[in-house]
């Protein structure tokens, strides 16, 4: 099944909870394989393979599906700046249409089964910008992915998930879970928060993962609970 991860803001969590969900489904249903996309991404480093996303390389790293780098990252930029500044920059077509053909690519090479997890984890929000009034939600929406949403818990949390939640449903896709990942190590009221988004989301909550120290997708699976969205025989 493929799903696509999105987060509330930039710095909610995204890689550690997709690598951690990754991570989870190898523990828990190791016959069935697991590949994590990332199909845009600034703030890459030059290497002497190529420009590389330290978030597509977590992603690998928790896949069982083994791909070329390109099918991983098809678009990356090496400034941290917005993807579709970067692209404007170095005249790189990242339109809704180019982003899902290449997808499509990637999907088709790895020849996944029924059973077998795919996460597609987004940049930004959910409104992020392709340029020319496009979005990458356009391509989730083609696609009629299922969405994961990553809750940044911390002040004004509440706000960006609601209308996060609310922008996906509008769209006519479905919201299959959400992760509550704490970001900040001395939230206030962090019961009360945590209680507000569980009665203001109309998904599941597939965890809560509190402030790590050693942020690492090993550590960050211990906190999810799958069983809503993730059934095996």
């Amino acid at each position: 099944m493929n799903y696509f991860v999105t987060g509330t803001d930039t710095d909610s969590g995204k890689t550690l909870i997709s690598s951690a969900i990754l991570c989870k489904r190898l523990r828990t249903s190791p016959k069935h394989n697991t590949l994590g996309l990332k199909p845009i991404a600034s703030g890459c480093e030059k290497t002497a393979e190529g420009l590389r996303n330290s978030d597509a390389l977590n992603l690998i790293s928790q896949s069982s599906i083994k791909l070329d780098y390109q099918f991983i990252n098809p678009f990356s930029f090496l400034p941290a700046i917005a993807p579709h500044i970067a692209a404007e920059q170095t005249e790189i077509d990242i339109s809704p249409a180019e982003v899902l053909a290449q997808l499509k690519l990637s999907l088709q090479s790895a020849e996944l089964a029924s059973k077998d997890t795919c996460l597609i984890e987004g940049a930004g929000g959910w409104r992020l910008p392709l340029g020319e009034g496009k979005f990458l939600s356009e391509v989730v929406a083609a696609l009629d992915l299922p969405v994961i949403l990553v809750v940044g818990v911390k002040l004004g949390c509440l706000n960006h998930a609601v209308l996060t939640q609310e922008s996906i449903l509008g769209d006519g896709l479905k919201v299959a879970g959400w992760v509550a990942n704490i970001v900040e190590p001395d939230t206030a009221c962090l019961e009360e928060n945590l209680a507000s988004l569980s009665a203001l989301m109309h998904a599941p909550c597939l965890g809560v993962v509190p402030y790590l120290q050693d942020a690492s997708a090993e550590n960050a699976a211990d906190f999810l609970e799958l069983e809503h969205v993730f059934f095996d025989d």
